[in-house]
């Protein structure tokens, strides 16, 4: 059996902040997971890097000006992602962006 630390949630996290703090929710967010486009980070953490993540983007949230919406899936490989339009990670790991 797996170690509780060892396994992995797929975590896609959506915001909608006030301006003076999209650049330290954006910040925050890159360190744990891959930007999809703007306002969307997604990627896999155990549960130890997901809490750390919760108390650093609850220190800079207003709670009464900010919404952050967190979705977790037990496991990305349940997952199916559609995507229309251009895939804006591929486009910033190409260095286009």
């Amino acid at each position: 059996m797996r170690s509780l630390e060892r396994i992995r949630n797929y975590i896609l996290i959506v915001y909608d902040v006030k301006e003076k703090r999209v650049n330290k929710i954006l910040k925050i967010c890159r360190q744990f997971l891959d930007w999809v486009q703007n306002s969307v980070h997604a990627g896999e953490l155990t549960k130890a890097v997901f809490e750390k993540l919760k108390v650093k983007l609850t220190k800079v949230t207003n709670k009464e000006e900010d919404s952050i919406r967190i979705s977790k899936i037990r496991t990305g490989k349940m997952l199916r992602l559609e995507i229309l339009g251009i895939h804006k990670k591929q486009v910033l790991d190409n260095g286009i962006i």
